[in-house]
């Protein structure tokens, strides 16, 4: 099948040519019709199955001889990266319509986002949040929205962004059509879809299997020999461009920086980073600046780099489904690639789980001339930071001593109301330091000390 024989308006069809597209992926064929027709739509795909022309191209179809400078399509991303990969992609298909298309995402400027939304948009690009922010301030008009396309929905969710989502659907005008795309269907996402979505066609071309041109195993390995694994692999692996996964931030950027002084050229991607950095580290790992990157879950959203050699799991990810979307960012466009995932036996049940939904044994492996017996670091405690000693006062002269007989001559009176010594007016309470020549609370001279007890002051009553 060809692209013309969707029938794109003319200046859409001149944008795919100029991209390159040459023949649609099975989603692409399956959507672009429904879309065109004005139907809801469910579609149920992984990232890398070509899901932005799939909404894109009609979306553009529908509003190219429409009225120019208003929002009138709005696509709701969970991350930046995301939100800027749908931005570039529609931009390129749209070069010939003179449609425009912005992002409004946090973790910039939003003066900036004011005013190109004053130059006018026909498209917005958006992450739940910022958005929000401007429907709160009156900087952005929805109410000419005629196409809604809510992208990732299950990270949205895993974001906890489904109330912002359910607060923007508020603001959105009844009539128009819906597109949600998820790689997964948990119930909240069903729900969400039965609430927004009117009759929609529900399109799924996801595969839970990983595709073959994958080649992937699993390295079993104690949790304190995963770094040193790690750089094994790595060392006998003929890596083009690597994918690490971890499930913190944390922990994705010490691995990164490890990397990084271990002599490869590595980032990481995590939550942390500035809008800036992130987009840099983005753009040299796709330049190929960048041999490796270490990224979350989460901040790999928006990665879709068709050359990725090797994925490597640090950490197992939590469901079998999220096994698969990993590993399938490498062996794209019909080229092979390699996923190896780092298991402990805290992992045992997570693997039968994924073995179970795929319907197959994943395969185990060993790095020969690795030592696998390393025992794990003990945890001394002699060098364990010792608790903090509660601070006491200095304990008054033992009773009999001639300084604290009775009659002896009272302490060394205060100076005016100053602590002694410091200069300074004593602090509230006095200082919990203070001795028995110290003055009191008040600044007042001490009385003389009574034997066995505190100066100038009757013993402190127990609470």
């Amino acid at each position: 099948m060809d692209f013309k024989e969707f029938n794109l308006h003319p200046k859409v069809q001149a944008g795919v040519e100029t991209v390159g597209y040459l023949t649609p992926t099975p989603i692409q064929m399956q959507a672009i019709p429904t879309v065109m027709a004005g139907q809801d739509v469910l579609g149920l795909a992984q990232t890398g199955t070509g899901k932005t022309a799939a909404f894109g191209l009609p979306m553009l179809h529908r509003l190219v001889d429409g009225e120019r400078g208003r929002l009138r399509g709005l696509v709701l991303a969970p991350t930046r990266e995301l939100a800027e990969q749908i931005n570039e992609s529609l931009s390129a298909l749209a070069q010939q319509t003179r449609l425009k298309s912005i992002t409004v995402y946090g973790g910039v400027n939003i003066n900036t986002q004011i005013k190109r939304l004053k130059e006018g948009a026909d498209i917005v690009v958006a992450c739940p949040g910022r958005l929000l922010d401007h429907i709160s301030q009156g900087t952005i008009d929805l109410s000419k929205v005629e196409v809604l396309v809510l992208d990732e929905a299950d990270q949205m969710f895993d974001m906890g962004f489904l109330p912002d989502v359910r607060k923007i659907l508020r603001a959105l005008p009844n009539k128009r059509q819906n597109l949600m795309f998820s790689a997964t269907m948990p119930d909240d996402i069903r729900v969400l879809a039965h609430e927004i979505l009117h009759r929609p066609k529900t399109i799924q071309v996801s595969r839970i299997a990983p595709a073959a041109t994958v080649s992937h195993a699993l390295y079993p390995v104690g949790q304190h020999l995963k770094t040193p694994l790690l750089f094994e692999l790595l060392k006998h692996s003929d890596t083009e461009s690597v994918l690490i996964f971890t499930k913190t931030k944390y922990r994705a950027k010490r691995l990164g920086e490890q990397l990084e002084k271990s002599g490869y050229k590595a980032t990481s991607l995590q939550g942390n980073l500035s809008q800036n950095r992130r987009q840099a580290a983005l753009d040299g790992f796709r330049d190929g600046t960048y041999q490796i990157m270490v990224a979350t879950d989460i901040a790999a959203r928006g990665i879709d780099v068709s050359q990725i050699s090797h994925v490597i799991n640090y950490d197992i990810p939590d469901t079998p489904e999220a096994y698969t979307h990993r590993i399938g960012r490498t062996g794209r466009a019909a080229k092979t690639g390699d996923a190896f995932t780092m298991v402990t036996g805290e992992d045992e049940a997570m693997v039968r789980s994924i073995e179970r939904v795929l319907g197959a044994k994943i395969e185990r492996r060993r790095v020969e001339g690795f030592d696998y017996n390393v025992p794990a670091p003990k945890k001394d405690v002699e060098f364990a930071r010792p608790p903090r000693e509660p601070q006491r006062r200095k304990e008054a002269k033992p009773a009999g001593k001639p300084a604290e007989a009775k009659g002896a001559a009272p302490a060394k009176p205060s100076h005016g109301n100053r602590s002694a010594g410091s200069g300074r007016p004593a602090g509230r309470g006095g200082d919990e330091r203070r001795g028995p020549g110290a003055p009191g609370a008040n600044g007042a001279a001490p009385k003389p000390a009574r034997p066995g007890g505190r100066p100038g002051n009757r013993p402190r009553r127990s609470n």
